[in-house]
């Protein structure tokens, strides 16, 4: 495996790999005598597995670090634990820990290391700050909403974004009057894992969103790996529809796919919070949402972003009322809902 993974970013003009090591030490060794730009890490190591060493990594000297690991319940648990940790982002093998067409994902490893290089590691206590942008007002319905109006918290992010969920949803209460919405670019097989972890750290309720959930306040749910997810109103109550529609801008779930889901949806109040990511999903359904009615729309701060990528492009829109660092969003978004 470091043979065939070393060969794929060889062959990349951007990429040059300067050493590979056979365990967990052995990298760590290595690492400070070749001082790479980003290290990948495979989850599953003899003599110190890659937890721990990522954990010596991020502790000692950061760097910006790439997770290689295998589709299973373990390993995605611990992937989720390694984005905690703060790795940049992840590679998941296609089959098993040996895989030999580990080919199928040479792309992604590419573009994710090259990504990693550019990516902003944040400290673990980093000092908040604070941008506050003036609201930028668009033509759009005039529409009154009663104040019992139903809130909708919905928040898109990629990558970074395991870390960036983990600051803001276990900042929010119980009580909370609203259900939150996730959508967090990853495969299939890692969401449920990443639902399970923010549950466990969590006063919120936190579950891998199912087609047909009815949406409860003080729970929030996450679009399931592999699926779109979409809210419909049925009389009185607001439903989750996860379905398979062709990926937007490559992703599936698409934060622009939710987004427009509940600009169609009447005599609601969604507060938009787009963070850390690479791309731009997530902007044209903010469009749409301030076209059509009551939307306040909070982007992540560039000082605390992993990849300042999603909430750049929703901030050239002028549609963004309030650009806040990660520390400070739960307390933006709690202001909106009380």
């Amino acid at each position: 495996m470091r043979k065939v993974i070393s060969d794929m970013l060889n062959q990349d003009p951007r990429v040059h790999v300067i050493g590979t090591a056979r365990n967990g030490e052995d990298a760590l060794r290595k690492r400070k005598e070749l001082r790479p730009d980003v290290m990948t890490l495979d989850v599953e190591m003899p003599i110190m597995n890659g937890l721990e060493t990522l954990k010596h990594v991020m502790n000692d000297d950061p760097c910006p670090v790439v997770m290689i690991s295998s589709t299973t319940k373990q390993g995605a648990e611990n992937t989720m634990l390694a984005m905690e940790y703060g790795a940049v982002d992840f590679v998941t093998k296609p089959s098993g820990a040996i895989s030999l067409d580990i080919d199928r994902v040479e792309n992604e490893i590419v573009e994710k290391v090259v990504y990693a290089a550019r990516a902003r590691l944040r400290r673990s206590s980093p000092k908040p700050i604070v941008q506050l942008r003036a609201v930028q007002f668009v033509k759009r319905p005039s529409r009154t909403l009663p104040s019992s109006a139903q809130k909708m918290i919905a928040i898109g992010t990629s990558t970074g974004g395991p870390k960036a969920l983990k600051d803001v949803i276990t900042k929010l209460p119980g009580s909370l009057k609203a259900p939150v919405l996730i959508v967090q670019h990853m495969p299939a097989g890692f969401t449920r894992s990443l639902a399970e972890r923010l549950d466990s750290l969590s006063e919120l309720t936190v579950k891998e969103a199912e087609d047909g959930d009815v949406l409860k306040n003080g729970v929030a749910y996450i679009a399931p790996g592999g699926y779109h997810l979409a809210v419909k109103q049925e009389h009185s109550s607001y439903v989750i529809q996860t379905h398979l529609e062709e990926p937007r801008r490559g992703h599936r779930p698409s934060v622009d796919v939710m987004y427009e889901s509940l600009s169609a949806i009447n005599d609601i109040e969604t507060i938009a919070v787009i963070m850390t990511g690479m791309g731009a999903d997530g902007s044209e359904g903010l469009m749409k949402l301030k076209q059509s009615g009551s939307c306040y729309a909070i982007a992540e701060a560039e000082e605390s972003c992993v990849v300042f990528g999603m909430p750049k492009v929703a901030i050239r829109t002028k549609l963004v009322d309030e650009v806040v660092h990660i520390q400070e969003i739960a307390g933006r978004i709690m202001r909106q809902v009380q």
